[in-house]
């Protein structure tokens, strides 16, 4: 995608392994406005501190990272050091971040930064509070945006049976932004399974020169570690994130069906699920979402290692 084509985003985030990858690509191949932090891998001031490192490492000293939402709208904050490790990026020698948080309210920064640049796409790729507290609190966003990318959901879970992290972390945030009304993007289980960082991936980001490009493998042998010992069949961690930076910058990657989405917010058993009407009957309901189902995994990983490459010397 050449600069003058590349869409405006906010990457609203939880660094997160996987989430410092989605940073890089969105560096690289989109218009990125700003980062903004929530709890939801680690405690606010751990995912905040690593946006911090990460943007650090990419030498992206003029993109603001704001920081936001502590706990989701509802429930208790919890968080994934199991997979994630204490800091939310274990596995690497990571440098103390150089510079400060450019304010407090990613709320207003979204909200704000979308009224001044129509068009521009919300990229969430940890719990949505920041993004849902910005839709509920400013009326005119939902008809500003381009859209919503996100990464979360699936027909399967994997923090409860039913429900992928980032939608068990809060599922009421993600119910007001499944309801937006805008164009919305889902990289959900279902997608990210398929784009795994196996032994042989990871390797041809070692081979890559540079400090950067070091580090990024480190991160990703731990984080792969962490999912092999858990699952029976994954051979490396599920990337989750970038494929919610992926579909917009390199949508032919990627295949899709329109379908109708829900959240459920009150089942003992199902909080957090996402609902995927899969009927073939003619009174569904419309379709609120572009359901992403397969990839080209080793294409779209040679645009994550292309891009790693473009900050690592």
């Amino acid at each position: 995608m050449s600069e003058s084509t590349r869409l405006p985003i906010i990457l609203d985030c939880d660094p997160g392994h996987d989430d410092a990858i989605a940073i890089v690509v969105a560096a690289a191949h989109a218009d990125l406005l700003g980062i903004t932090t929530v709890a939801g891998n680690a405690p606010l001031e751990l995912t905040t501190r690593n946006a911090l490192i990460v943007t650090d490492l990419l030498g992206l000293t003029e993109t603001p990272v704001h920081s936001g939402a502590s706990r989701p709208l509802v429930a208790e904050a919890k968080h994934a050091d199991y997979v994630h490790g204490e800091s939310g990026i274990d596995g690497a020698d990571l440098p103390e971040p150089t510079r400060a948080v450019t304010s407090a309210d990613a709320v207003e920064f979204i909200i704000e930064t979308c009224r001044a640049t129509e068009g521009t796409w919300l990229v969430a790729t940890g719990p949505m509070t920041n993004v849902a507290l910005a839709l509920r609190s400013a009326n005119d966003l939902a008809g500003r945006l381009g859209g919503i990318s996100l990464m979360g959901g699936g027909s399967f879970g994997n923090r409860t049976a039913a429900a992928e992290f980032n939608m068990w972390a809060d599922p009421e945030a993600a119910a007001i932004v499944f309801d937006f009304g805008g164009p919305l993007i889902m990289s959900g289980l279902d997608l990210t399974h398929q784009f795994q960082a196996t032994p042989e991936r990871i390797d041809l980001v070692r081979a890559l020169p540079g400090r950067l490009a070091g580090v990024l493998a480190d991160l990703f042998v731990f984080f792969s570690g962490t999912y092999v010992q858990r699952s029976d069949n994954l051979t490396g961690a599920p990337v989750h994130d970038p494929c919610a930076v992926l579909a917009l910058t390199h949508p032919r990657l990627f295949e899709r069906r329109h379908r109708r989405v829900q959240v459920e917010t009150s089942g003992a058993l199902t909080r957090g699920m996402t609902l995927i009407d899969e009927r073939g009957l003619r009174e569904r309901p419309d379709p609120n979402c572009a359901v992403q189902v397969g990839l080209d995994a080793d294409a779209a990983f040679d645009v994550v290692v292309q891009a790693i490459a473009s900050f690592s010397h």
